[in-house]
C-alpha cells in the first residue's frame, strides 16, 4: 500500500518548451512498481499554462481546484473543480489558468509515459 499527499510533496517545474508556471508531482508511477497507470498532480499558477502540444498517448484528467481554459483539437472549454476529461492521443491541447488561484489537476497516463520518478523525499 502506498499513500502520498500532494501538499506534502515537492513539485518539479515542467521542463517543456512553452510551459510557464507549471509544477508536477509524481504521485504514483513506474518507480513505485505501478503496472499500468501513472498518476501525476499538476499545478498551474495564475497566468501560467501548459505547452500547446500533442503526444501519441491518451490521458485522463480530473480537475481538483481553480479554473482554466482547455484548448482541445481547436475547440475551447472552460474547466472547474469536479470536471473529468479524456484527451485523445495525437490531439493538440493546452491548459491555461484563467483564475486568480492555482489551477490543480490530476493526470493519468499509461505507465510507459509517466515522465519521471517520484519526487525526492516523498
Amino acid at each position: 500500500m502506498l499513500i502520498r499527499r500532494a501538499e506534502e510533496m515537492d513539485g518539479a517545474p515542467m521542463q517543456m518548451d512553452g510551459a510557464e508556471g507549471v509544477t508536477m508531482r509524481m504521485m504514483i508511477g513506474r518507480a513505485d512498481d505501478a503496472p499500468t497507470f501513472a498518476m501525476r498532480h499538476f499545478t498551474v499558477e495564475p497566468g501560467g499554462h501548459s505547452p500547446r502540444h500533442s503526444h501519441d498517448y491518451e490521458h485522463e484528467v480530473y480537475v481538483v481546484a481553480g479554473s482554466a481554459r482547455l484548448e482541445h483539437d481547436g475547440a475551447f472549454h472552460d474547466l472547474k473543480p469536479g470536471d473529468a476529461l479524456f484527451v485523445q492521443p495525437n490531439v493538440i491541447h493546452q491548459f491555461v489558468n484563467t483564475g486568480n488561484v492555482p489551477f490543480k489537476f490530476l493526470c493519468f497516463v499509461p505507465i510507459t509515459f509517466d515522465c519521471g520518478k517520484p519526487t525526492p523525499g516523498s
